[in-house]
């Protein structure tokens, strides 16, 4: 514990979705190892809240209203950080909603809003802080995804699309960016006891984890700057058995019912 509370030190990291889950959940643990953490998405007042938690144990925060899917919003968000802090160390690109496709036919509306927040967003993101962290020839950007960009699951079609796109897009991002001392890591988390799952009740076989569980694996993957992160790490294999024996993982999903319930409000 006292090694990473070292090794994030002062470092300036910004996490947009920070609001709730995944996101809040990794600024209260910055914040506990002494970073200097920039809360962005677009609920204030959620904002807000995590900052006097963070404040309350001794932390450090700021707030700025982010909607990243408006490029002139994550540029600003990069400008402000910047301006107060000096630097930006580490993204934390999480802001995204879980968006399925229940209709009998394709609903392209919901595929353009999934790729306008999953996806674009993140890319918003990362163009906005690249610059700097290019100037100073450092800098870790951890992509967010979903264990879904590596087998699909039914009904969630646009939330697929886009967080295979960004799964490419990470891919691609590492080999670039490596010459210039940017890091960066993809994290793919299986399901997580998040707000943006409340909707869905998962099987007994591929339950919710905590929030927490995925940012120990985040904290991991930035410390050993590791390529990819895989949380649980037990899920590493699924990938190449969809790659190698797709029908198979079909099956396994499909008996297993791994899409699980939707919850009617």
């Amino acid at each position: 514990m006292v090694k990473k509370k070292l090794f994030f030190q002062d470092r300036v990291v910004i996490i947009t979705g920070a609001s709730s889950g995944i996101g809040r959940a990794a600024a209260l643990s910055f914040a506990a190892r002494n970073a200097r953490v920039v809360l962005a998405a677009r609920n204030v007042e959620r904002l807000e809240a995590v900052e006097r938690d963070i404040r309350l144990q001794g932390g450090r925060a700021m707030v700025i209203k982010t909607d990243v899917r408006l490029f002139a919003d994550t540029q600003r968000m990069a400008d402000e950080t910047i301006l107060k802090w000096g630097k930006i160390d580490i993204l934390i690109a999480n802001a995204g909603e879980y968006i399925h496709d229940y209709s009998s036919e394709i609903d392209v509306g919901l595929f353009e809003r999934s790729m306008d927040l999953n996806f674009f967003g993140t890319v918003n993101a990362v163009k906005s802080v690249l610059p700097e962290m290019r100037r100073n020839g450092s800098g870790h950007i951890v992509i967010v995804n979903s264990l879904d960009a590596k087998k699909g699951i039914i009904h969630d079609g646009p939330y697929v699309a886009a967080k295979s796109a960004l799964d490419g897009f990470g891919d691609v991002l590492r080999q670039e960016l490596k010459a210039e001392g940017v890091t960066v890591t993809s994290i793919y988390p299986a399901r997580v006891d998040t707000p943006m799952m409340e909707g869905v009740k998962a099987p007994w076989i591929s339950p919710k984890m905590s929030p927490e569980k995925v940012v120990r694996g985040m904290l991991r993957g930035i410390t050993k700057k590791k390529a990819i992160v895989i949380v649980p790490a037990a899920y590493f294999l699924l990938g190449s058995l969809n790659n190698m024996f797709p029908r198979l993982a079909d099956r396994i999903y499909r008996i297993f019912k791994i899409e699980g319930e939707k919850i009617e409000k």
